[in-house]
């Protein structure tokens, strides 16, 4: 069910769904191969997938956030401060709550909104006792020892611009994604450690507002990326709404 379909004499329709689905998306340079909007794509190709009998209602998506500095250089993305989209966002979330709705997924397609979701859920949660916030940024529905499976050989894929995001862009915009013989490939960078840990840099390596070897993106590929994350996504809905 869509809110932005929901007419004024509907308005119970808002109150009577079990959670809410704001979708977050970014305007951004993803290399010569993909589309400005791929972000937006992703956040709200994901929505549009979440189970409808779970009785969910999906929000319009955020499409303009906080760019890190190694892409906001390049021309074609629209940052914007991270300061202001934490308040943009907090005013949305709150404005959902106070339809009536609890449970808010904020569905995530962008890096760089993962800091400030945590933020904003964590502020919201003190206003409002009874919310409760699933975070989901889709690439995380896919295990990571996938990749061989899915067709990724010699590289996980899932840097920014890389075969991994953009075969699932590709699952949902087929005409979208042109990777041509000559685009540049970068390979993965070794790690520092086998820990997690994360790293900030203006201009990484292996890096030209994209990474990855963008030569095994695929349609093939993205629907298996796509399939898999969203059964995974919706199992995690699903239990999370019946707790």
């Amino acid at each position: 069910m869509k809110a932005t379909e929901i007419h004024g004499r509907e308005l119970e329709k808002l109150s009577d769904a079990n959670f809410a689905v704001l979708p977050l998306g970014s305007f951004e340079y993803h290399g010569p191969h993909s589309p400005l909007g791929t972000d937006i794509f992703l956040a709200e190709g994901f929505g549009n997938l979440v189970d409808s009998d779970l009785n969910g209602v999906i929000f319009p998506t955020i499409p303009y956030t906080a760019c890190p500095g190694k892409t906001s250089k390049y021309k074609g993305t629209v940052p914007v401060r991270p300061s202001i989209i934490q308040e943009y966002i907090t005013d949305v979330v709150e404005g959902i709550l106070n339809q009536g709705i609890n449970r808010i997924i904020l569905l995530n397609a962008h890096d760089g909104n993962m800091g400030v979701s945590r933020v904003v859920a964590e502020y919201v949660t003190q206003k409002f006792e009874n919310a409760s916030f699933l975070l989901i940024n889709w690439w995380q529905m896919v295990e990571i020892d996938k990749a061989d499976e899915l067709g990724l050989v010699n590289t996980k894929g899932r840097g920014h611009g890389g075969p991994y995001e953009m075969s699932a862009t590709k699952a949902f915009k087929p005409n979208l994604i042109h990777v041509e013989k000559d685009d540049s490939e970068f390979p993965d960078v070794e790690k520092y450690s086998s820990l997690p840990y994360i790293l900030v840099e203006g201009t990484p390596k292996s890096w030209d507002g994209y990474t990855g070897l963008i030569q095994q993106t695929s349609l093939e590929m993205g629907n298996k990326i796509v399939g898999e994350a969203v059964e995974n996504m919706n199992r995690l809905i699903k239990n999370w709404i019946n707790d």
